[in-house]
């Protein structure tokens, strides 16, 4: 039992019963020193020390929830970013597909990072290719592909200053595979998003944008304010920063 619990990682007590080992025994196997308890419903080996990504790699392959690294943080792990946070405390982004509460030994835990959890119905169906895997030696995990990533974060985009960052992030994303994006963009449910992240993209000049068959990828009608004082994009129908406002490409 010990040996199938990957190092730095988190076994729930319905795993373990999946093992064959019930609550009782999973008590007994901490009182001889052999798990320590992490929180209700959740040990790990002794003397191990999991950290935030241990437990992800529980919610997703022992309690099969959707969650997964979204948005920044996803890019940040992938050494997609401008600027990565260094040490404890930094901020992470999690997203689930769909509605779902993570469980209370996850969240009341204090880990070495600040997890915050966004459900969105961002996609009616992820294609292929739109989530990746990072491996941790002993265990992987799940995280958004940039492609889809940066979608995520413009998602999540609702202040001036956030808005500009997802510039700043789509900047650095000159080898996006229009492959994987074409598809995100015609299953994504948020007008708002498709129409922010063309026009960033339209601005960036990145060759793959060349490659996109816009008359598949629904926009809507009307107008949308996205930036507060900006100005009215005439393609896309958005309001958006005035260009003295943005660094030069």
């Amino acid at each position: 039992m010990l040996q199938s619990i990957p190092r730095g990682s988190v076994v729930t007590t319905s795993y373990l019963a999946e093992l064959g080992i019930s609550s009782q025994l999973a008590r007994k196997y901490a009182q001889s020193g052999w798990l320590d308890r992490l929180g209700s419903g959740a040990f790990f080996r002794s003397g191990d020390s999991p950290d935030w990504l241990g437990a992800l790699y529980a919610l997703q392959s022992q309690l099969h929830l959707s969650v997964h690294v979204g948005a920044v943080s996803a890019l940040e792990l992938q050494g997609r970013a401008h600027f990565v946070p260094l040490g404890t405390g930094r901020r992470v982004t999690l997203v689930s597909d769909h509605r779902e509460h993570l469980p209370k030994w996850f969240t009341a835990h204090r880990w070495s990072v600040a997890p915050y959890h966004y459900c969105m119905t961002l996609f009616d169906k992820l294609p292929d290719g739109s989530t990746a895997s990072l491996n941790r030696g002993d265990f992987s995990v799940a995280v958004s592909a940039p492609e889809r990533a940066i979608l995520e974060e413009m998602y999540l985009a609702n202040s001036n200053s956030a808005i500009k960052h997802s510039l700043l992030l789509m900047e650095g994303l000159s080898t996006l595979r229009p492959s994987a994006v074409q598809p995100l963009l015609e299953t994504c449910t948020s007008i708002k998003v498709k129409r922010l992240f063309l026009w960033a993209a339209e601005r960036t000049q990145h060759s793959w944008m060349d490659q996109l068959d816009l008359s598949r990828i629904e926009l809507g009608t009307g107008k949308r304010q996205l930036y507060k004082g900006g100005y009215l994009h005439p393609t896309y129908l958005i309001t958006v920063p005035q260009e003295e406002e943005l660094p030069d490409v």
